[in-house]
C-alpha cells in the first residue's frame, strides 16, 4: 500500500501482503506504460498496470525484491505519483512487456523475418530471386476483402505501420530514407513524431509494397508519383493517399490517412461562434453567391467545406463538386476529380458543371484568374459556389481576387462570406489547470479589442487555463479545433471595394460590423476552457509570420468507394 508520503516502502509491500492481479485480456495503454521505462521494467521485473484514483498500480514478479522497490520509490519521486504493488504471473508480466514493444516490436520481428528470407534467397539465380519477390502477386496487394494480412515480412511491416497510425489518430505517415536507416514518423494533432527507425536495407521493399497498393509504377523512381488505395483495418474502412518524392537517399513516401467512418463534423460542432454559425448557415442556404475559405494546408478547410455541404438540401438541389483530390464521398453530391495533366483543370471542369444544371458547386480551390472569373460568373448567374483561395486572412480575399484579374465591381454582388481559419490544439478531458492572466497579457487583449464596437467585446477573466499532465494524458493535449475569422459583405465594404479596396480600409469596416479575428476567436475558446491560452500566442506567431499555403500536388482519380486492397 502507498505510504503516507505517497511512496510505497519495502515494509509496506511484502510478498505476504501484496494482492494478486490477473490481467486476462486487459490492454495497458501507452500513456500508462510511459510511467516506467521498458528497460527498468525488464531489469527489475515490474510493469505498470493502470492508474486508479491517482495511484499507479504496478505488477511485480517478486514483490519482496528490494531493488525493485527502490526503483519504484525513485520513479514515484520523479513523477510525483504514489504506487501500489500487485503480484503478477510470469505470463502476464511477459504480456505487458510485449505491449511496450508495440510498433517497434512488431516491426522488429518482421524485419528479422525479412532478413532470414534474404539469407535463404542468397545463392539463387536472378530469375529465382525475382520470382520469390513478385510484388505484383495478388497476395501482395490486390485481394478482394482488403483485410490486414501478415503472411509476408514486408507486408507485415507496412500493415503494422498503417495499423498503428490509424489507432494512434495520425493524419499522415512519413517513410523517410536516412543515411543510416529508414525513419517512420506519424503526424498527430499537427506535430510529427518519430515512431520507429528501420534498417536501411528494408527501404526498397517498403516503398515497392506501398507503390503496389497505390497502383503506381514500381520502376519510376526519378520523379514524384501519386496514388491512393482503400483498406479495412479493425473493421473500419480507411482511405490512404500516397505521394512519393525522390531524394538523395532514395524515395520518401507520405501517406495521408482518411477515415471514412469518422463521418462529417456537423457545422455547429466545427468551432464556429454563435454569430459566425448564423452567418455561415445563412450563406450555405442562399440561392446564389460565393463563399470562400482561406488557410494553409492542413488547417481544416476541406472539413469546413464538407460540413457546409451537409447543410445543403441535397435531395432537392443538384450539388456538384470539383476536387483535387476527392477526400470523402458525400451522399447526394456528384463529385469529380480534376486532372490538370490531361487538361481537366478546375477552370475546364467549372465550365462543364455549368452545363449540368447545378444549384450548388463546390470547387476545391481557386488557383488562377481563369477559375476565379468563372466562379464569379457562376455565382452571378444563379449558382451557389463554395471554394477555397490562397490568402492569409479573411480580409485579404478581396484584394486577392482583384490581383487575379476579377473586376472590383463584380465582387460585392456575389461574395457572401470570406472565411479564414487555422487549427489549435485542445485539452484532454479533465486536463486543465488554472493560472492567473498576467497584467501585460490583459492589457494587450484590451488594446486589441478597442477596435471592436462595445457590443461585440467579450469579458476578460482573471484566470485562464493551460494543459495539465494526467495519468492517461501525459501532455494534457489531444485533438484540434478550428478558429475562424468571418467577413460578411456589407454596403460599407462594397463602397470600399468600388473606391479603393486596400486591406486596411476593408479591415476597419469589417471590425465596425463585428468581425472578430482568428486570435480573438481563439481567446474566446481559451476563456471557455476549450483550448489552452498558450495556443493564442502560438497562433499569433504563425499569423505574424504570414504562413503561406503550399501548392497542392496533382493526384490520380480515387478508387471506387467499394474497391479495397489487402495491406
Amino acid at each position: 500500500m502507498p505510504a503516507a508520503g505517497g511512496v510505497a516502502t519495502t515494509q509496506s509491500a511484502t510478498q505476504s501482503d501484496a494482492p494478486v492481479r490477473t490481467l486476462g485480456d486487459t490492454k495497458v495503454a501507452y500513456e500508462i506504460l510511459r510511467y516506467i521505462p521498458e528497460e527498468s521494467a525488464t531489469h527489475y521485473g515490474l510493469v505498470p498496470l493502470g492508474v486508479a484514483e491517482g495511484v499507479l498500480e504496478v505488477g511485480m514478479l517478486d514483490p519482496e525484491d528490494i531493488r525493485g522497490i527502490d526503483a519504484l520509490n525513485f520513479i514515484a519521486r520523479s513523477t510525483g505519483m504514489p504506487f501500489k504493488i500487485f503480484r503478477v504471473s510470469k505470463e502476464d508480466f511477459d504480456r505487458v512487456l510485449g505491449m511496450y514493444r508495440g510498433l517497434g516490436g512488431e516491426v522488429e520481428r518482421a524485419v528479422s523475418d525479412l532478413e532470414t528470407e534474404r539469407k535463404q534467397d542468397k545463392g539463387k539465380t536472378k530469375e529465382q530471386e525475382s520470382a520469390s519477390l513478385d510484388l505484383e502477386d495478388p497476395s501482395l496487394g490486390k485481394g478482394g476483402l482488403g483485410k490486414i494480412q501478415e503472411d509476408a515480412p514486408t507486408i507485415k511491416i507496412v500493415s503494422t505501420i498503417l495499423r498503428y497510425a490509424v489507432d494512434g489518430r495520425a493524419s499522415d505517415v512519413h517513410i523517410e530514407p536516412q543515411p543510416t536507416g529508414v525513419r517512420v514518423r506519424y503526424r498527430v494533432d499537427g506535430d510529427l513524431h518519430t515512431s520507429v527507425i528501420l534498417p536501411l536495407n528494408t527501404h526498397r521493399a517498403l516503398v515497392a509494397r506501398v507503390k503496389v497498393l497505390a497502383s503506381i509504377r514500381l520502376d519510376e523512381m526519378r520523379k514524384p508519383q501519386d496514388g491512393r488505395f482503400s483498406a479495412s483495418i479493425d473493421n473500419r474502412q480507411i482511405d490512404f493517399r500516397v505521394s512519393t518524392f525522390p531524394s538523395y537517399n532514395g524515395e520518401k513516401v507520405v501517406i495521408r490517412i482518411l477515415d471514412r467512418e469518422q463521418g462529417f463534423i456537423p457545422l455547429d460542432q466545427i468551432g464556429l461562434t454563435e454569430r459566425n454559425l448564423k452567418l455561415v448557415r445563412k450563406a450555405v442556404t442562399a440561392p446564389h453567391g460565393l463563399v470562400l475559405i482561406s488557410g494553409p494546408t492542413g488547417s481544416g478547410k476541406s472539413t469546413t467545406l464538407y460540413s457546409m455541404l451537409t447543410e445543403v438540401d441535397r435531395e432537392h438541389k443538384n450539388v456538384l463538386s470539383l476536387e483535387d483530390p476527392i477526400e470523402y464521398y458525400v451522399d447526394g453530391v456528384i463529385q469529380s476529380q480534376v486532372h490538370p495533366e490531361i487538361g481537366y483543370t478546375f477552370a475546364n471542369g467549372l465550365r462543364t458543371t455549368l452545363r449540368q444544371d447545378p444549384d450548388v458547386i463546390m470547387v476545391g480551390e481557386i488557383r488562377d484568374g481563369e477559375t476565379a472569373k468563372l466562379a464569379i460568373q457562376a455565382a452571378l448567374t444563379g449558382h451557389l459556389v463554395l471554394s477555397t483561395i490562397h490568402t492569409n486572412d479573411a480580409v485579404g480575399t478581396i484584394p486577392r481576387l482583384i490581383d487575379m484579374g476579377v473586376e472590383p465591381y463584380l465582387i460585392p454582388p456575389v461574395l457572401i462570406l470570406s472565411i479564414a481559419q487555422r487549427l489549435t490544439r485542445t485539452f484532454c478531458p479533465e486536463a486543465q489547470q488554472e493560472v492567473a492572466l498576467g497584467a501585460s497579457e490583459r492589457k494587450a487583449i484590451e488594446t486589441q479589442l478597442e477596435s471592436l464596437p462595445e457590443k461585440y467585446r467579450f469579458k476578460i477573466p482573471p484566470n485562464v487555463y493551460e494543459p495539465k499532465r494526467t495519468p492517461t494524458c501525459p501532455t494534457g493535449l489531444r485533438g484540434r479545433m478550428a478558429v475562424f475569422e468571418v467577413l460578411e459583405m456589407s454596403t460599407d465594404i462594397e463602397k470600399i471595394v468600388l473606391d479603393n479596396p486596400v486591406d486596411s480600409r476593408i479591415w476597419a469596416a469589417a471590425r465596425t460590423q463585428g468581425m472578430m479575428t482568428m486570435q480573438e476567436d481563439a481567446m474566446i475558446k481559451a476563456f471557455d476552457k476549450r483550448i489552452p491560452f498558450s495556443e493564442v500566442s502560438t497562433l499569433s506567431t504563425l499569423l505574424l509570420a504570414g504562413d503561406e499555403e503550399k501548392e497542392p500536388r496533382l493526384e490520380p482519380p480515387p478508387v471506387s468507394p467499394v474497391e479495397t486492397k489487402e495491406i
